[in-house]
């Protein structure tokens, strides 16, 4: 099995005004394109996912909307286990689930991107110091269905570097 790992792209800055609620943030103009940039990358790396997961939140999903626009992939589930309050030991119950598609992506935030890494790499949440940046991916092997310290890193690349691919 094969789990894509992206974070959300560029948000609106948290405000406590009109948009209170953290749920609402959208992504910025800028953050879209960009992302829109970094997906065409990632369709020419990774091969169609057969199922999108993302977390309910605006900006996860409408970055995970990029990805069915751009690339082209399976529009996406809501997936409320990939909120940010969650462990990520439930988003992995969730795939475990799902674990009957080979290839899974999972749209999220920090720092739960990095916990179900950490988790799958390490073997706990807290196990591995590594960040993703808003727009970066991962990918990941593992056993299906996925256990906690059983996954390989393939890959993990910031938004910088997915974008000098393109040019």
């Amino acid at each position: 099995m094969e789990l894509l790992l992206i974070r959300h792209a560029i948000a609106e800055e948290r405000d406590v005004g009109a948009r209170a609620d953290d749920r609402e943030r959208t992504l910025t103009t800028h953050g879209e394109e960009r992302f829109r940039r970094i997906a065409r990358v990632l369709t020419a790396i990774w091969d169609p996912p057969d199922l999108v997961l993302a977390s309910p939140y605006v900006r996860a999903w409408q970055t995970a909307l990029i990805l069915e626009e751009e690339c082209g992939w399976a529009a996406p589930e809501a997936c409320c286990e990939l909120e940010p309050a969650n462990p990520p030991a439930s988003t992995l119950d969730a795939v475990r689930a799902r674990h009957a598609a080979g290839r899974i992506v999972l749209v999220g935030h920090e720092p739960m991107m990095h916990g179900i890494l950490s988790l799958l790499l390490g073997g706990a949440a807290d196990a591995v110091s590594l960040e993703m940046k808003k727009g970066g991916a991962a990918l990941l092997r593992c056993d299906a269905p996925p256990l906690a310290g059983t996954a390989e890193l393939v890959w993990l690349l910031p938004p910088r570097v997915l974008l000098a691919v393109q040019r």
